[in-house]
């Protein structure tokens, strides 16, 4: 009888959740089979450029991987090898529709543990927010690096803690800039109980900006400071401001400064007494029309349809509200990378309170079940958000729901450890 975990994974839905079938085809040891990827789009059919450039940084990470992609590139085979870790560089795409950096690097956290080494990967290109499409790198140092801690990732204090440096900005669409990734290695994760929401006691933040006027980024944490100023008063927004200096190391890399593209963004992270971490992030638009021609004719009706910073900052506190209101104790945009985690602790249960689920982690749901056998357990909690003053206050006030997750995880353990 063929075992079920030998079985490929086979889905024909094109290239949805690229990323986390490529990972879940790694720590599962399943092949993997994806068609119809764009098979209908003229301008470009297939896998996309960033999508290549991540099977790439995959196979160079690995040992014994094997990717066949056909030649219109609209069906992928991928037989998974062994996580190797140790020190690795890889340039990422720029121009007109590249993805971040940690849009490579939401994929990689989820490996980077359980490799042979310690994992120091060093990415080339956009290190910034793209429109709010992919995250910034300060936002994974402020949202995923914490849940690395709650499993048990960097507990052992003989090797550093894991850790995301931005070595040099590069805003989109040209990029340039350089981000430090490194995670050292477990044996295998901690459970996790993470249901206490608490109260929020401080706001922390950084306004950024790149080949902009350091007063924009000022005009930023001003705004974002006034609509977090009415409900508490312990709120910190500090200003980073780039120019594109010329400096380099000793080493003769380049230092300093920030890539040719202007960029300005903002990432908040609240802080409750039960040490929940909660972060949201805006970033300026960069949708900017390619024809030279009209761009000239209309600049001045262009630069009137740029978000102001004050806009920017409002924005920006308005979704880290959202967020808190949601009552989770993680990110929304963390909530896969959480449960992904889940699966792979000891045979004992985690627990973990999440806001109202993302249809992107309905669909992970499904994923994680038929990769790793996993069945999470859901329930909804409701709660009234009011002073508790008198019932009429409570039929008034706001409901927010929670849902608690709860699972046993397969006892997942890091066999290309050296054993010592």
């Amino acid at each position: 009888m063929t075992n079920p975990k030998s079985r490929t994974l086979k889905y024909t839905d094109g290239a949805i959740q690229f990323r986390l079938r490529i990972t879940a085809s790694l720590l599962s040891h399943r092949p993997l089979l994806i068609t119809n990827i764009r098979p209908d789009d003229l301008d470009a059919p297939g896998l996309h450029e960033h999508e290549a450039s991540f099977l790439r940084l995959i196979d160079r990470m690995t040992n014994g991987t094997k990717i066949e992609i056909n030649a219109t590139g609209t069906q992928l085979r991928f037989k998974p090898g062994v996580l190797l870790g140790g020190s690795v560089e890889h340039d990422c795409p720029v121009g007109d529709g590249a993805r971040s950096v940690s849009w490579y690097l939401e994929g990689i956290m989820p490996l980077a543990p359980f490799g042979k080494e310690p994992l120091e990967l060093t990415l080339n290109g956009i290190t910034d927010g793209t429109s709010d499409v992919d995250p910034s790198c300060d936002y994974l140092s402020a949202s995923f690096l914490p849940l690395y801690i709650k499993f048990g990732v960097g507990a052992d204090d003989a090797l550093p803690p894991p850790s995301i440096r931005v070595e040099k900005r590069g805003a989109a669409p040209l990029g340039c800039g350089r981000a430090h990734f490194y995670c050292p290695i477990v044996k295998e994760l901690t459970p996790i109980e993470l249901v206490e929401f608490g109260k929020v006691k401080r706001v922390r933040g950084n306004a950024i900006s790149c080949r902009i006027p350091p007063s924009s980024a000022a005009r930023v944490a001003h705004s974002a400071k006034g609509v977090m100023h009415r409900l508490l008063p312990d709120v910190w927004i500090h200003t980073d401001a780039h120019s594109s200096s010329g400096k380099r190391n000793k080493d003769g890399s380049p230092g300093g400064g920030c890539g040719p593209s202007p960029g300005l963004s903002v990432i908040l992270t609240a802080t409750t007494t039960e040490g929940v971490c909660l972060s949201a992030e805006c970033s300026m638009s960069h949708n900017v029309e390619s024809n030279r021609g009209v761009l000239q004719q209309n600049l001045h009706l262009e630069r009137k349809k740029m978000e102001l910073p004050e806009d920017l900052g409002k924005r920006s506190a308005t979704m880290l509200l959202h967020e808190i209101f949601c009552g989770g104790c993680i990110d929304t945009s963390a909530q896969t990378f959480a449960l992904l985690m889940m699966c792979l602790t000891p045979e004992d249960v985690s627990r973990i309170r999440l806001g109202s689920l993302s249809s992107y982690t309905v669909v992970s749901l499904r994923l994680l079940k038929e990769a790793f056998g996993v069945e999470f357990k859901l329930r909804v909690d409701e709660e009234v958000l009011g002073d508790g003053g008198s019932d009429e206050e409570e039929e008034t006030g706001m409901k927010s729901s929670t849902v608690l997750c709860s699972c046993l995880g397969i006892g997942y353990r890091n066999m290309a450890r050296a054993s010592t």
